[in-house]
């Protein structure tokens, strides 16, 4: 079995900068463990896989794994699905997804780049002590959690985010989740950086999923919602944010590095 391959650098204005992601258009799904072993082979961040759905008004169902687990949601890979969907038909101006546990997803046009519209998943405040220790962390200004898996800690410099080095092994033993530190940017309104050995990659390099839970939160803090950010991680990645009631819109760029076949026996 032939199955066409793009990788995709997400939120990046050029090669190797932002997340790489896998792209995988099916005709249906083929079982769980097989798209789990595909995804293991591909050993990025995250590996999509799109099927035309038969749903109105939406254009594909899409799934997202990373090397051990299916995830509940993927930003940088669903604005990678949606590049290549709409690299592939200029006639197109958004293409949108059904997800399993997001809703629908769509990513559309802007100027030479793409507007992703997600859930909004606003977090509550909550007690993320273990986490806090995990990554030695004193200059703590918030701690709040979302339901589907997602710790965020609020620091309140941005040199605090960017001098992390954390013992992945004391992060990962902490729970399963998806460690977001964030705080007040240098060079953009906010930065942030996001952990997730528990999901088998220790440093995520851009995660529109985050965002997904920060904007809601720096929209309050900062009194508007329109704002900038970067996530500092060794490959770095910019991006917009807008909250907009239940949605959260960021923006970005993505660049396809690899196009080809994956070979499925």
């Amino acid at each position: 079995m032939r199955i066409p391959f793009i990788q995709v650098d997400a939120f990046a204005d050029a090669p190797f900068a932002g997340n790489p992601a896998a792209v995988m258009p099916l005709s249906a799904w083929l079982a769980d463990d097989v798209l789990q072993a595909i995804a293991e082979e591909n050993n990025l961040s995250e590996t999509a896989f799109i099927v035309p759905s038969a749903t109105d008004g939406v254009d594909f169902d899409l799934r997202w794994f990373t090397p051990i687990a299916e995830v509940a949601l993927c930003g940088h890979a669903t604005l990678a699905s949606g590049h290549v969907v709409l690299s592939s038909d200029t006639a197109l101006s958004r293409v949108r997804f059904a997800t399993r546990q997001a809703g629908v997803i769509e990513v559309a046009r802007v100027d030479d780049g793409y507007a992703l519209a997600l859930p909004a998943w606003g977090p509550d405040a909550a007690d993320l002590t273990p986490y806090v220790d995990a990554l030695a962390l004193t200059d703590v200004e918030a701690t709040l959690w979302h339901e589907k898996g997602y710790a965020l800690i609020v620091v309140g410099d941005a040199a605090t985010v960017r001098a992390l080095d954390p013992d992945q092994r004391a992060v990962k033993a902490a729970g399963q989740a998806v460690v977001i530190v964030t705080a007040p940017g240098d060079t953009t309104d906010i930065v942030s950086r996001v952990f997730t050995p528990a999901y088998g990659i220790d440093e995520d390099p851009v995660t529109g999923s985050a965002h997904a839970v920060m904007v809601p939160y720096w929209a309050k803090r900062l009194g508007r919602d329109d704002f900038t950010a970067y996530q500092a991680s060794a490959r770095g990645g910019r991006l917009t944010c807008r909250h907009d009631g239940d949605r959260v819109i960021l923006g970005g760029h993505c660049v396809t590095v690899i196009e080809g076949t994956f070979l499925l026996p």
